[in-house]
């Protein structure tokens, strides 16, 4: 608390120089406006005699509304002396006003709350909670044991919610080298690699869902990912192969099923 009122002073410190310094610049900036030649040149014509009097006497009249319209577009604003003083005494107003109602509204001296208590409190509250704040309950857990491997899958589970692929392949990395059967983990661990990849089957999550049907050849969902690697490099066998089950099991009404089986290449490609 006490880092944040020194940084908090000298930001206001640095805020009022700045202003104080514009203003002092606007008061002692010179003013003057240079005149323009044109007048000069048109007294030179009608001294050479090439404009009469007439003639001179409209032209400087028009020279005079130009330059006078002209200054007045591009005089810049000028600050008076006195106004920096109102400038800060404006922000010092705005600093005690800031202060009083931290004062009435806020919790002067309160000890910033360590992420552990607010661990302990989300831990009560998971219906509320966000994906993120959720992914910390098992890390914590996962951290105190790191052989646990049901929070390890917990863990990844979260994270691969909470938009981190990464963060949830590590987990499941470690949960699968804890129980190297567990064919779920290995699915979802192909399924991490593969979001992070950018929804690209590579070669270390096709490992992965190879794994995963090796422990469980039940599972539907690494079927389709190696499906789909092996549509990818033109592999029209391992495609039947994994997706002629996953078709097999998908109700005839499923949207899916129908686009499998128009993906799927025939028994002659």
């Amino acid at each position: 608390m006490t880092i944040f009122w020194i940084m908090a002073a000298l930001l206001t410190a640095l805020a009022g120089l700045s202003a104080l310094t514009g203003a002092r610049r606007g008061a002692d900036a010179d003013e003057t406006v240079s005149a323009s030649p044109e007048l000069a040149e048109l007294d030179r014509l009608k001294a050479r005699g090439l404009l009469d009097e007439a003639a001179w006497t409209a032209a400087r009249a028009e020279a005079g509304r130009r330059i006078l319209v002209s200054s007045r577009e591009a005089a810049p604003v000028r600050a008076r002396a006195g106004d920096r003083f109102w400038v800060l005494g404006g922000m010092a107003a705005m600093a005690a006003a800031a202060l009083g109602l931290y004062a009435v509204i806020g919790t002067p001296g309160a000890p910033d709350q360590a992420f552990e208590r607010r661990v302990d409190q989300w831990t009560n509250e998971l219906e509320t909670l966000q994906a993120p704040q959720i992914a910390a309950v098992p890390a914590r857990v996962v951290k105190q044991r790191p052989g646990d491997h049901e929070a390890l899958t917990m863990l990844g589970a979260a994270r691969f919610e909470a938009g981190d692929p990464i963060g949830a392949a590590s987990a499941f990395r470690r949960a699968v080298a804890l129980r190297p059967d567990d064919a779920e983990s290995w699915g979802r661990l192909g399924e991490s690699l593969t979001r992070a990849n950018s929804g690209v089957v590579g070669g270390e999550a096709e490992a992965a869902f190879a794994q995963a049907l090796r422990h469980d050849p039940d599972q539907l969902g690494p079927r389709y990912f190696l499906g789909e690697a092996a549509l990818a490099r033109g592999d029209a066998g391992t495609v039947r192969a994994m997706w002629g089950p996953l078709i097999a099991a998908l109700d005839p009404a499923d949207p899916r099923r129908a686009d499998l089986q128009r993906r799927m290449p025939g028994e002659d490609e």
